[in-house]
């Protein structure tokens, strides 16, 4: 009798294509019993199609998988369900205006004779919530709940089809810090209780202090399997990739010049009257990147909204190279030299139903030489298109391939070199390398120090407390949309930082 581990899925040479790309190329991942196995590889690796084939959104071209020892045929996704797999996605899908407990049971109501059983739909949902550590109200509509809270809800729906093994697709990637470690807690705490998970991710730091072991993709094919703790960040990084990798921001230190931007009392009221901006003041200068630290929902998001020109404060001024824009649109903003990176790339970045070459020109597309006198200029933009895919490494290059056709980190990467190609001179970066690998992560940190080099004034908004202390020449802070200090980035630990980003403490800095 073997005394080696009890894999709960094994998938022996897995290939899957579309057209002429091999997404998955004879890939062998076997996922040992009551373990935290990440699978990591940069953004087209490969990784999120092999669990798509495992949960039964995809079918394989070749190859066998193995639940429990024994080959099982997985078509569709009510295959793995019925097999004790439940898979969360990074994009969740919900139905906010519905309650906890109607999203969970949807598609798997209980019945009391033909009526759907609420009452006891409520108890179980609250039993499974008690029992594995992910409490929510399950009376609440998740319209209503914050990201986190959303994915337990995703993680619940699993539970209760009975999922024994729980597959997630970059389950940190809209996180807070503290959202991130109750999250690693509850899988921790899963694992402890008999299940199987298996992460996708890319961030490194995450899969060495969460996982039991790692398996390691490149262009479709499996490059490593070890277990994390002969594991080091360098090593990961550079079986990734596939050569070193920068794990830390390496720059030069700021030259500023003179104040590009100037915020001065700007406030902005929410629907409800509450104001999601209190009287924010600061300047920006050129040649230097002023980070914006904060938990989410305290500002961050509407104060790069109202300088792209997307919301107009209800009081305050905002003041460009000397000129006052907080009336102007997000077109006036553009011409005038405002890059804007937003944080949620379907919803403000992307046409996801358009393709490459049309999504590079969105917000170009009136002004020459994008647009002539009657129509657009398709040469210049198909020319356009060519030069950034292969500037921004754009993967698969092809400009005709649909946005929701490329992975997040590529469609990252096009969003970055349209907004980046015009050599802005104030650079507007909410969450800039939010869900993106690390290759990927490197590349956008070194544009966005180019173009700081150059003279551009950046205002950068991230919730990788790491990033905003790596990247930002000066940081502020945001708490319930008032700025509570600026920090040196240099001086601070992410201890006093993370006070500050909770309201514990507030630290004494220049407010222009």
């Amino acid at each position: 009798m073997s005394d080696g581990p009890k894999y709960a899925v094994e998938m022996r040479g897995v290939t899957k294509r579309f057209g002429a790309v091999t997404a998955n190329d004879h890939i062998d991942i076997a996922v040992a019993e009551g373990s935290i196995h990440a699978v990591i590889g940069e953004n087209g690796a490969g990784k999120s199609t092999a669990m798509n084939i495992l949960y039964g959104f995809y079918k394989s071209d070749e190859g066998e998988i193995l639940i429990d020892g024994r080959t099982e045929s997985i078509e569709t996704p009510s295959d793995a369900i019925k097999l004790g797999l439940g898979m969360v996605h990074q994009h969740f899908m919900l139905v906010e205006t519905l309650t906890v407990t109607e999203n969970i049971i949807l598609g798997a109501e209980p019945l009391s004779g033909i009526a759907i059983d609420f009452a006891n739909a409520r108890k179980r949902v609250r039993d499974l919530s008690t029992q594995y550590g992910l409490h929510v109200d399950p009376g609440a509509r998740v319209g209503n709940l914050s990201v986190g809270q959303q994915q337990r809800v995703e993680i619940l729906k699993t539970l209760y089809r009975g999922a024994r093994i729980v597959i997630l697709d970059e389950p940190t990637a809209v996180l807070t810090p503290q959202e991130v470690s109750e999250l690693f807690a509850i899988l921790r705490s899963l694992r402890d209780q008999g299940k199987t998970i298996i992460i996708i991710t890319h961030k490194l730091a995450e899969v060495l202090a969460l996982s039991d072991n790692i398996t390691v993709m490149r262009d479709g094919k499996v490059i490593g399997n070890l277990a994390t703790r002969d594991a080091t960040a360098e090593a990961l990084a550079r079986m990734m990739v596939g050569r070193e990798v920068l794990l830390r921001v390496q720059k030069k230190p700021a030259d500023p010049r003179s104040p590009l931007l100037v915020v001065q009392r700007v406030c902005l009221k929410n629907r409800d009257g509450s104001l999601a901006l209190d009287d924010i003041s600061f300047e920006v200068r050129a040649g230097e990147i002023l980070a914006v630290a904060g938990v989410e929902g305290n500002g961050q998001t509407e104060l790069i909204e109202v300088l792209a020109g997307l919301k107009r404060p209800d009081s305050g001024e905002i003041i460009l190279e000397g000129r006052q824009v907080a009336a102007l649109g997000p077109h006036d903003h553009k011409s005038l030299g405002v890059a804007h990176i937003p944080e949620d790339r379907h919803r403000r970045g992307l046409l996801l139903d358009f393709d490459l070459a049309e999504n590079s020109i969105l917000g170009l597309h009136r002004d020459p030489p994008v647009s002539g006198p009657f129509l657009l200029n398709k040469q210049f933009i198909a020319e356009r298109a060519k030069r950034l895919i292969k500037d921004y490494d754009v993967r698969p290059p092809d400009a005709e391939l649909p946005a929701r056709g490329f992975s997040g980190g590529n469609q990252q990467k096009l969003i970055i070199g349209r907004e980046f190609d015009s050599k802005p001179r104030l650079v507007l970066a909410a969450q800039p390398t939010r869900g993106v690998d690390i290759g990927a992560i490197e590349f956008i940190h070194r544009k966005i120090i180019e173009l700081r080099d150059e003279g551009a004034a950046v205002v950068m908004v991230s919730a990788e407390l790491d990033e905003v202390l790596s990247l930002g020449d000066r940081v502020i802070v945001l708490y319930e949309g008032r700025i509570v200090g600026e920090v040196d980035p240099k001086a601070v630990t992410e201890e006093e930082i993370g006070l500050m980003m909770t309201g514990g403490q507030k630290h004494e800095g220049r407010q222009d």
